[in-house]
C-alpha cells in the first residue's frame, strides 16, 4: 500500500497550478473479522480498503475531499484527477482561512512494525472456540494491518504501519448478567489468552449468586481498567487540548485555573511511540514520542493541533483538530493484579462503567452506572453479583483525595469501534481502588 499511495501523491502533483499546494492522507487495513455468539462462529470475513484525503490549497484558501482508491492505477489517477479539478473549482470561492496552517519543512518518516501475529488465524479462532465450551461467548476479533500515509506537494512522505489483534467479548449469563472482557496486543499469547479466560470464567460462576442491592452511599470500590476506560474516556473529550484550556472549557479547569491536582501517583503521558496511532497529522506536524499529559498528579503539557496553533501563536505537536488523545497511556502503581481482592477488602469490585457523562463539567464530576458484573467483596472474597447503581463523583476525589492506589499491571484498551474502518486509539491503564465512592442510586 505504501508505494501505491506514494505514487498516486508524485502523480497529483503533476496535475497542479502554481502556486497551489496538495496534501493528501491515507488510512488503510488488511483486517479480518469473526463474530461469536453462543460460543460458536456466527460470521467471519476480510477487508482490503484504502481512502485518500485530499486538501487543495491556495492563496489561503483549503478544500478537502475524499477518495476511495480500488487499487486500480488506470482508474484511481482518473478518480484523483476528477477529485482535484473540482476541488479547484470550489478553491475559487470559499472563503480565506485565517487558521490555515501546514507543515512547510519537509520531515519524511518511515515506521512499519513486524507482523507477529499469528500465521494460521484458524489456530486463534479454534482456542476462543474452545474457551467458551459450555457457555454462551458472544463476541468479536479483530485482527490484521492498519496503515496510515501522508504526503504533500513539497517533498514530505510519511508512513506508518501496525499489526495488532482485539478480542471483545463477554461470556452471557442470562437477562442483564454478563461478564465482559477483553484481549489485545500486537502478539497473540495462548498463556496470557488463557489467564484472561480464567478470570473472566470465575467471575461468571459468581454471576451465578442471588444479586445483591446496596444502599446509596460511599463505597470502597476497585474500578478494573474496562471501568477506568469510561472515565478517562469522558476526560477526552476537551481535558487535554489547548483549545480547550484557551477558553475555559475544559474540564480540568480546576487544575488550569485553581492549580488543583491528583495524587502524587496519578501520571498519564501521550505515548504515540507505544500506541496504535501513526506518528504525523494530517496537516503533516509529526508526533513527540510521548508528550506529559499529567505528571506527580499536576497538569502538564496541552495536546496543540495545527489550526490552534497558528491561532495561539504557539508550535503543532501533531495532535487531531480535537486534540484529543490517541495513544494514552497511564502510569501503573504498586498493586499487583493479585492482590486486587486483598487490598479491596470490603466494598465493591466494578468490572465496567457506562452511559458516562458530565454532571458538573467545571467540577469534573462524572455520573454514570455500573454494568455487566460488578461484585460486593468481603474481606477479600466475592460473595454476590450486586444490582445496576449509579455513582456521581469527581476526578479529584477518584483520582486524588480518595485514591487508595493503582495496579502494577497496565492493559492495553483498543478502541473497538470499525465504523468504516478499524480504529487507531487505545488506551493503557492500571485498575485503581477508591475509597468513599460515591453511589447514588
Amino acid at each position: 500500500m505504501q508505494d501505491y499511495f506514494y505514487e498516486l501523491a508524485d502523480f497529483a502533483e503533476t496535475l497542479l497550478k502554481t502556486p497551489e499546494v496538495v496534501l493528501l492522507g491515507f488510512s488503510g487495513e488488511e483486517s479480518s473479522f469473526v463474530r461469536f455468539n453462543r460460543s460458536a462462529v456466527r460470521q467471519g470475513g476480510a477487508v482490503e480498503q484504502r481512502q485518500l484525503a485530499l486538501h487543495l490549497i491556495g492563496d489561503g484558501r483549503r478544500v478537502s475531499t475524499q477518495i476511495t482508491a480500488s487499487g486500480d492505477a488506470a482508474l484511481d489517477r482518473e478518480r484523483m484527477g476528477k477529485a482535484l479539478g473540482d476541488a479547484r473549482e470550489r478553491l475559487a470561492v470559499v472563503p480565506q482561512d485565517p487558521y490555515l496552517h501546514y507543515a512547510t519543512e519537509v520531515r519524511s518518516t518511515e515506521s512499519v512494525q513486524p507482523n507477529r501475529l499469528p500465521e494460521d488465524e484458524g489456530q486463534v479462532v479454534d482456542a476462543i472456540v474452545k474457551a467458551g465450551e459450555g457457555r454462551d461467548l458472544v463476541g468479536i476479533y479483530m485482527a490484521g494491518g492498519i496503515h496510515r500515509g501522508f504526503a504533500n506537494s513539497l517533498g514530505q512522505r510519511n508512513w506508518f504501519s501496525t499489526y495488532s489483534h482485539h478480542l471483545d467479548w463477554s461470556f452471557h449469563l442470562d437477562g442483564d448478567r454478563a461478564v465482559k472482557s477483553a484481549y489485545a496486543g500486537f502478539v497473540w499469547n495462548p498463556a496470557e489468552f488463557e489467564e484472561r479466560m480464567i478470570r473472566a470464567k470465575g467471575e461468571l460462576q459468581a454471576l451465578r449468586q442471588p444479586p445483591r442491592t446496596l444502599e446509596p452511599g460511599r463505597y470502597r470500590v476497585y474500578l478494573a481498567p474496562q471501568a477506568l476506560e469510561e472515565v478517562v474516556g469522558l476526560l477526552r473529550w476537551g481535558g487535554f487540548g489547548l483549545s480547550a484550556r484557551r477558553t475555559r472549557r475544559t474540564p480540568l479547569l480546576r487544575m488550569v485555573a485553581d492549580g488543583a491536582g491528583l495524587d502524587p501517583t496519578v501520571r498519564m503521558v501521550e505515548d504515540t511511540r507505544g500506541g496504535l496511532s501513526a506518528g504525523f497529522d494530517e496537516a503533516g506536524f509529526l508526533k513527540p514520542d510521548q508528550v506529559t499529559l499529567i505528571d506527580g498528579g499536576r497538569l502538564g503539557d496541552p495536546l496543540v493541533s495545527a489550526r490552534a496553533a497558528k491561532e495561539y501563536g504557539v508550535p503543532a505537536n501533531g495532535a487531531s483538530r480535537r486534540e484529543s488523545p490517541e495513544s494514552l497511556s497511564m502510569a501503573g502503581g504498586t498493586i499487583p493484579r493479585q492482590d486486587v481482592l486483598a487490598t479491596l477488602g470490603t466494598g465493591i469490585f466494578i468490572n465496567n462503567l457506562w452511559y458516562l457523562n458530565y454532571s458538573d463539567r467545571d467540577a469534573c464530576r462524572m455520573t454514570g452506572m455500573t454494568r455487566f458484573a460488578a461484585f460486593w467483596v468481603e474481606n477479600g472474597e466475592l460473595r454476590a453479583p450486586v444490582n445496576v447503581m449509579r455513582f456521581d463523583e469527581t476526578l479529584y476525589r477518584m483520582l486524588g483525595d480518595n485514591l487508595v492506589g493503582l495496579t502494577r499491571e497496565v492493559e492495553l484498551l483498543p478502541d473497538a469501534h470499525s465504523y468504516g474502518g478499524r480504529s487507531t486509539r487505545s488506551l493503557r491503564l492500571p485498575g485503581a481502588v477508591v475509597n468513599d465512592f460515591a453511589l447514588t442510586l
